[in-house]
């Protein structure tokens, strides 16, 4: 679980995994912002990871999402 309050602009590009499909497999992604309520994630950007920020993000629940270390 992600805590929006903890945020920072610093995350912006973080990857991210996506654990909410009930067993499903689990997707990564990029931060590409928040509100008070969700982090918006993109998830597909025809693999230009260098330019996610141009790409949709989707509205994912922070208590789905785990902050992937390292990267």
């Amino acid at each position: 679980m992600i805590n929006i309050k903890e945020l920072t602009k610093d995350h912006v590009g973080k990857w991210v995994k996506y654990t909410g499909n009930f067993g499903g497999p689990i997707e990564r992604g990029r931060i590409k912002s928040w509100n008070n309520k969700f982090i918006f994630v993109v998830y597909k950007c025809a693999n230009q990871w260098d330019r996610f920020e141009e790409y949709t993000g989707c509205a994912t629940r922070p208590e789905d999402l785990i902050l992937e270390r390292g990267r």
